[in-house]
């Protein structure tokens, strides 16, 4: 097997494991999909090279493997969660970081992975990272998700229109988002 040949395969494996997670919820079904390819763009549009933009897709793609060890009670709970189960969520970037760490060529995605819930204003998790501490890869998932997931059916509550996940984008650019990302996104 040729190096070119083992990349494509051990990129589909990785792919396969994303979509591991979502058949555990169908309200997230091709979630890391959409994510991954609009976090490619805005890597694009940013000018960052082909090895970058393709280090930012595959971690878009990866960024929820660490949910494999959230209970199903707690991830398809219909209702809000108890601080308790919420605590447990916010663990899944850095399960889902660790499962990477060990792997040379995948450092800096298990780092993206890792920060993909940092706020821009420091508030975030799992580190309270800020602004410009904040990986870059981490920064541009961080917009794709919350985007797609505002857009999305979840089991607690409705699909937003496009136009209220754009405004709330907007809303969070400088406290949650990356402004500059969130422009670029829009």
């Amino acid at each position: 097997m040729n190096q070119q040949q083992f990349k494509r395969d051990f990129l589909e494996v990785l792919t396969v494991l994303a979509k591991l997670i979502e058949m555990r919820d169908s309200y997230t079904r091709g979630h890391s999909e959409e994510v991954s390819r609009w976090s490619e763009i805005v890597a694009r549009k940013l000018g960052l090279n082909k090895d970058k933009q393709e280090e930012i897709s595959l971690a878009a793609k990866l960024h929820d493997i660490g949910k494999i060890s959230i209970p199903d009670r707690i991830l398809n709970k219909p209702g809000p969660l108890s601080k308790e189960e919420y605590a447990e969520v916010k663990k899944h970037p850095i399960l889902g970081a660790n499962i990477f760490s060990n792997i040379d060529s995948l450092k800096e995605v298990s780092g993206i992975i890792r920060h993909h819930h940092e706020w821009y204003n420091g508030m975030g998790y799992p580190e309270g990272l800020k602004a410009e501490e904040i990986p870059l890869g981490s920064r541009i998932i961080s917009v794709a998700d919350a985007y797609q997931a505002m857009t999305s059916d979840r089991p607690y509550r409705r699909a937003f229109s496009k136009e209220k996940a754009i405004y709330e984008l907007k809303r969070c650019a400088g406290s949650q988002f990356d402004p500059e990302i969130v422009k670029i996104f829009i």
